[in-house]
């Protein structure tokens, strides 16, 4: 009786504890099952905790945490990127799809056994998926940050009355390319979203030329001339131009350009067209008769070189040669010799038919600063190149070492006044120089040309004066020099 008593408890109790397991496995069950519903609590998705959130949830988070401004700290402000107007977008759908093929891929039963032992399951980590325009983060950066708050160089300033520059100021410009690396890098951290952009000096940039052509006449006013000037420079790096004329200190136009007598400038023509009729292969006899020509400015020797041309219309090809390039107001109609024939008499130019301007120019040989200074230019860019005009208009007679070997004859040419006048000692200036007495022993005309070759860039100057009465060596030497000396420190400011 005893034995079937305690069989009957014992049964109950095991009924009654099998029922509390069934009914405690069953509750664990819904918990799980509600719980596999979200996301695993080890779980983050580009970085941001996702566990135990629902897909909604999630996504609202993330959006939250991609979408809220990037901070950014330029040059003392402030400023709030949005990410998307700035062209980064996170996939949320695709980090979404991947969290859930996590989720649901692994086995129900096993997940249900770690969770009912209380089992962490391992870290699960969804990588972020985004896209960044960069064109689009660069445009933004530079029409709402760049052009905000950099701060542009300075350009040097002339000193009124002077021949030199003050110093301008180097600018403050944004490294667009670290700021895009830095920026796109806050745009996918979840923490980390305040930079700090940092910017590139920009030297302080060169006086315009706009700035030199008034100071260049700000000397003409001031200087002790008060004759004629005409001016041509030109950057040889840019090809920019300066050119202008005034008398008596009061501007005048330059178009058509106004014809001075050429003087000994003209010997510049007369090689160039001997070396494009005769070669440059010079025996030592023409070498040493050039010499005497640009570096003496003989006269008999340049009606060498005028005969070897032609021996009777040596003039007249050196004329035509430069019409080829061009060159409507310069020629030469004669021989140098006393006595010598005009071979164009009355030769009429656009520069010696202007009736508003008179410079008495000679009526064997004339031309203007701007037809010399492009002449001087076509030579240089001839040497460097194989560019310019001369080479295209005797392609088969010129070569750059042809136009190198007639640079080097004028710089033979030791003024030390003038063009040279202006320069610090030991700067390379091929040039020519000209002036000549009138009839009554008078110097009305001064003239020099010539290539500046200095370290912050080389350029050509065209100076030709006149005055009616006397032109005073100590008036227009130092003029030519403070001219040459302004342009020499607009290309070297560093070192005037």
């Amino acid at each position: 009786m005893r034995n079937r008593n305690t069989n009957t408890i014992l049964r109950g109790v095991s009924i009654l504890f099998l029922t509390g397991a069934l009914i405690l496995s069953f509750i664990s069950l819904i918990g799980y099952s509600r719980q596999r519903n979200n996301f695993p609590a080890s779980m983050t998705i580009a970085d941001v905790p996702v566990g135990g959130l629902t897909p909604s949830n999630a996504s609202q988070r993330l959006l939250e945490v991609y979408t809220s401004p990037v901070e950014v700290q330029y040059n003392g402000a402030v400023i709030h990127i949005d990410p998307i107007v700035a062209g980064f977008q996170v996939d949320i759908e695709a980090m979404l799809a991947a969290a859930e093929l996590n989720r649901t891929g692994s086995s129900f039963w096993g997940g249900f056994w770690n969770y009912l032992w209380n089992r962490t399951s391992n870290e699960t980590q969804i990588p972020l998926s985004s896209n960044l325009v960069e064109e689009r983060l660069r445009e933004y950066l530079q029409n709402e940050i760049s052009s905000r708050y950099d701060l542009p160089p300075s350009p040097a300033q002339p000193i009124p009355g002077g021949t030199s520059f003050l110093p301008g100021q180097p600018g403050q410009v944004l490294d667009l390319d670290r700021a895009i690396q830095l920026i796109g890098d806050a745009f996918r951290s979840p923490t980390n979203r305040s930079v700090a952009l940092s910017f590139t000096r920009s030297s302080a940039a060169r006086p315009t030329v706009e700035n030199l052509t008034i100071l260049l006449k700000q000397i003409v006013t001031i200087s002790k001339f008060d004759g004629l000037i005409g001016f041509y420079m030109v950057d040889l790096q840019t090809g920019q131009e300066i050119h202008f004329s005034m008398n008596n200190k009061v501007e005048i136009p330059t178009e058509p350009d106004i014809a001075f007598t050429a003087s000994s400038t003209i010997k510049v023509p007369i090689v160039t067209s001997y070396l494009i009729n005769r070669g440059s292969v010079l025996d030592t006899e023409t070498s040493n008769t050039i010499s005497r020509v640009l570096g003496k400015s003989d006269n008999s020797a340049t009606d060498l070189i005028l005969s070897a041309i032609d021996n009777n219309n040596g003039p007249l090809i050196v004329t035509q040669n430069m019409e080829a390039l061009g060159f409507n107001s310069t020629y030469i109609g004669g021989f140098f010799y006393i006595g010598a024939p005009n071979l164009l008499p009355n030769r009429l130019t656009p520069g010696n038919q202007r009736i508003d301007v008179f410079t008495d120019p000679d009526p064997y040989s004339q031309t203007t600063p701007s037809e010399m200074g492009v002449l001087l230019a076509d030579l240089y860019q001839c040497a460097q190149n194989g560019g310019g005009a001369l080479i295209a208009a005797f392609p088969d007679k010129i070569s750059p070492a042809t136009c190198q070997l007639l640079i080097d004859f004028m710089a033979q040419d030791k003024l030390g006044s003038l063009i040279q006048g202006g320069v610090p000692d030991g700067t390379l200036v091929p040039h020519k120089h000209g002036y000549v007495p009138a009839s009554d022993g008078v110097v009305r005309d001064t003239s020099d040309v010539g290539i500046v070759y200095t370290p912050g860039g080389n350029f050509v100057l065209s100076i030709y004066s006149y005055h009616p009465i006397n032109n005073v060596w100590d008036n227009i030497n130092p003029l030519f020099g403070n001219l040459t000396k302004a342009v020499y420190n607009y290309f070297n400011i560093t070192a005037q």
